[in-house]
């Protein structure tokens, strides 16, 4: 399972607000596995499957009662009768049934374990995603904020020459209409950095209308040499992923199921023995008291006759629960290996995307710099610039993108392996 990490507030559960510091990945995690009333419900259902568990210790061991009664009779002495007793019983032999239960028990107990675990992976890789997309629309927002800057400086330089007679005024209204569309663009990025932000804040548990600061991510990442083969992913994922583990306990404990419901038809054999007084009160209270011991001690056995068939459709009914159990197993088995696969080729192909952004990126840097001294040296149109400005607006935009991108796309292979943590990593 995903341990438990320990946070520097203890008192995380209950904030009100969230902390005015800067927070990294990690610190967001904690921050949300503390609040988050999804996970803490899945940790109350595991502890409820613990207690059941618990439960099946007394299957090993005897059971005692106790009776105490009095009872007075109206006749002419006004007699008092007073009983006491105490009984047990000792299930000393039935075939196995006992054990397959305790068995089958234990089995729900780590299925339980197991859903706990996937419900924190798929909470943590909510809270990555989150994180990242985030930082992906600050990005787009910074980026925005150089553009507008760009087409401020090319509304200028346009009216310096156009005042000096050098260009037309179309060149004016040009750069009018990309510092407009500029400032367009800087909005719904805004806009959008702030439905992020909210996103994040609500898989947190908090207001949506509250700030949060966190920190950005390192740019060199994905590198060759963390990287592992396909076939080691999915081994590791056999091994690792907490719906398959469950699928697996939830086959053992039908397994187990549908042993005890046939050993039902079986004898029981177990020792049984009780104890107890009688006190008879003759003429008055506590006069002439008669006191009398009982006790025995036996061995009884027990076996069904006849149930109406109830046993007989039961045993059957678990067998074939127990088959649905295996072909369900098998089909997350398969499901597994497609999501590694899946996420694996995801992943390289980001790798490569974001190779490929910062090459168009440097590209369209430097083109844009070239045409915005060529314009303003004569040798160039506002339209050529402006053409370069929305290139090199969209090279940013795709090269923000892909970066947070890839580490979303390592983290969905984390998930898929069943190791979220390797998703909490900071490269460096």
């Amino acid at each position: 399972m995903l341990p438990c990490i320990a946070l520097a507030e203890t008192d995380c559960a209950t904030m009100r607000h969230v902390p005015k510091k800067e927070m990294s990945l990690l610190d967001v995690v904690n921050l949300g596995l503390c609040r988050n009333p999804h996970t803490a419900a899945a940790y109350a259902s595991l502890q409820a499957a613990r207690f059941t568990k618990n439960v099946a210790h007394s299957y090993y061991l005897p059971t005692v009662s106790g009776h105490g009664g009095a009872n007075r009779s109206h006749t002419e002495h006004d007699d008092w009768d007073y009983t006491a007793s105490l009984s047990a019983s000792y299930l000393i032999f039935d075939f196995g049934k006992r054990e397959s239960d305790f068995a089958q028990t234990l089995a729900t107990y780590r299925a339980a374990g197991f859903d706990y675990d996937e419900t924190i992976q798929n909470y943590v890789y909510s809270v990555i995603g989150a994180y990242y997309a985030l930082l992906n629309t600050d990005a787009d927002v910074k980026s925005a904020e150089v553009s507008l800057k760009v087409a401020q400086t090319a509304k200028d330089t346009a009216d310096k020459k156009y005042k000096a007679g050098v260009v037309a005024r179309a060149d004016v209204y040009q750069a009018d209409t990309a510092l407009a569309s500029s400032q367009l663009v800087l909005e719904r990025a805004k806009n959008n950095r702030e439905i992020t932000k909210g996103t994040l804040l609500n898989t947190l548990s908090f207001s949506a209308n509250e700030d949060i600061f966190i920190k950005d991510m390192p740019v060199s990442f994905g590198s060759d040499a963390e990287s592992e083969s396909i076939d080691e992913l999915i081994n590791i994922a056999h091994k690792k992923r907490p719906d398959l583990l469950k699928a697996h306990s939830q086959t053992s404990a039908s397994w187990h199921r549908r042993n005890s419901a046939f050993l039902k038809n079986l004898p029981s054999i177990s020792i049984t023995g009780d104890v107890g007084v009688t006190d008879k009160t003759v003429g008055g209270m506590f006069d002439n008291m008669k006191i009398k011991a009982k006790g025995s001690f036996g061995v009884s056995v027990s076996m069904p006759i006849f149930t109406g068939f109830l046993n007989y459709y039961n045993a059957w009914a678990a067998n074939a629960e127990y088959e649905s159990m295996k072909y369900s197993e098998e089909n997350i088995s398969n499901n597994v290996t497609m999501d590694v696969f899946t996420a694996y080729q995801n992943y390289k192909t980001a790798r490569t995307v974001l190779k490929q952004t910062e090459t168009l990126l440097k590209s369209a840097t430097e083109s844009e710099r070239v045409v915005s001294g060529m314009y303003k040296v004569g040798r160039s149109t506002m339209l050529d610039w402006q053409t370069a400005q929305s290139d090199l607006a969209d090279a940013r935009k795709q090269n923000n993108s892909a970066k947070y991108d890839l580490f979303i796309k390592r983290a969905a292979v984390a998930l898929a392996i069943g190791d979220i943590k390797n998703g909490l990593k900071d490269e460096k």
